[in-house]
């Protein structure tokens, strides 16, 4: 099985790894199960978060069956020096480990956020705090911006990065990923099937593991998936013409509807995250009910009730999506889910 060295950090893995993002809506038992069915299988890269609800402490439980070794990658939203240090101190409680091999910066998706994580006192100062105490080795960074990531590469303040690629959100593949492998920068691949967006997975599959040099994090909760990922990994990754036509016809259907998380539609007047509630759906198939407690998801959902369809973002997006009508279509949907009367997928 092919396997891949991100960056100077030296850390070798099998390219396909865990997300541990969907093992949340799963019953305790069966979540522990399926993770340690998947580094059985072979996966020996796992990636959480703390924003994971359950995640950290599940993959700590399942860790424990197992006498497999794998590296270990989570992150936090914290900004702060001494908030993302409390942060890895409950990681590591959480995980039953006492050393975490990649800490991340999750979602740094601005530059006033990279700002935040890379002034005095910030995230990544409270990343090297914790490197000085032993418990973390290598430091990371994830964002859904390839401007953002454009600037950390740039930087060179960090040695891996989390970046979306999929046919769907390919453009990585020229402005990201080449440069990353350049400059010695660990690549993480999430989102691989766009966040459930693809119902073709194993063309997914084929088309990302075709591109060399970086890690694919496959986010499954059935063992079912983990074995259909895992026959194409262990296959050949060279496209057919069925996988060729799924994907002209796929990006056919989203190239209206879809959102690839650029940004540039902001700011918006009423302060709303559009691309937080344009993938609002997926977001919730991923993350599970529960996730609705948070207060910075109720928050997103309660500013994008303010919108009054001027059309500023309309203006600014690339890609002329009709977003006005997009965010009022995903507000019906979360009142209707809300209520018991939509599903996420």
């Amino acid at each position: 099985m092919e396997r891949v060295t991100l960056g100077k950090t030296g850390i070798e893995a099998v390219r396909l790894g865990f997300g541990g993002i969907p093992i949340q809506r799963l019953e305790e038992r069966e979540a522990v199960e399926v993770v340690r069915y998947a580094v059985e299988k072979g996966m020996d890269f796992i990636d959480t978060s703390r924003m994971y609800t359950t995640s950290e402490t599940r993959i700590g439980k399942a860790l424990r069956e197992t006498d497999r070794r794998v590296t270990l990658a989570t992150k936090s939203w914290s900004r702060t020096s001494d908030g993302i240090q409390k942060d890895i101190d409950i990681s590591l409680r959480e995980l039953g480990r006492d050393y975490i091999d990649i800490y991340q910066c999750h979602g740094v998706s601005s530059m006033e956020d990279y700002r935040l994580v890379t002034a005095p006192g910030g995230a990544l100062e409270g990343l090297h705090r914790a490197r000085e105490r032993g418990v973390i080795g290598h430091i990371g960074v994830t964002s859904h911006s390839l401007d953002v990531l454009e600037t950390v590469l740039e930087d060179g303040l960090f040695e891996t990065i989390m970046v979306c690629y999929s046919f769907l959100e390919p453009a990585a593949g020229d402005r990201i990923i080449p440069r990353a492998r350049a400059k010695g920068v660990g690549v993480l691949a999430m989102k691989p099937f766009s966040g459930g967006v693809i119902e073709a997975p194993e063309t997914a599959m084929r088309w990302i593991l075709g591109c060399p040099g970086i890690l694919v994090l496959a986010g499954v909760e059935q063992k079912r998936l983990i074995d259909q990922n895992w026959l194409v990994f262990e296959g050949d990754w060279t496209l057919t013409e069925a996988d060729r036509g799924a994907i002209e016809s796929i990006r056919r259907e989203y190239d209206r509807k879809f959102c690839r998380r650029c940004d540039y539609c902001l700011p918006c007047p009423e302060g709303i995250p559009i691309q937080m509630v344009l993938g609002g759906r997926s977001f919730m198939k991923r993350m599970g009910i529960g996730i609705l407690e948070n207060p910075n998801v109720a928050e997103t959902w309660k500013r994008a009730t303010r919108c009054t369809a001027c059309g500023e973002c309309m203006t600014r997006c690339p890609y002329g999506l009709p977003i006005p009508d997009m965010i009022r279509e995903n507000i019906e949907w979360m009142d209707a889910f809300r209520r018991g009367n939509a599903r996420p997928d």
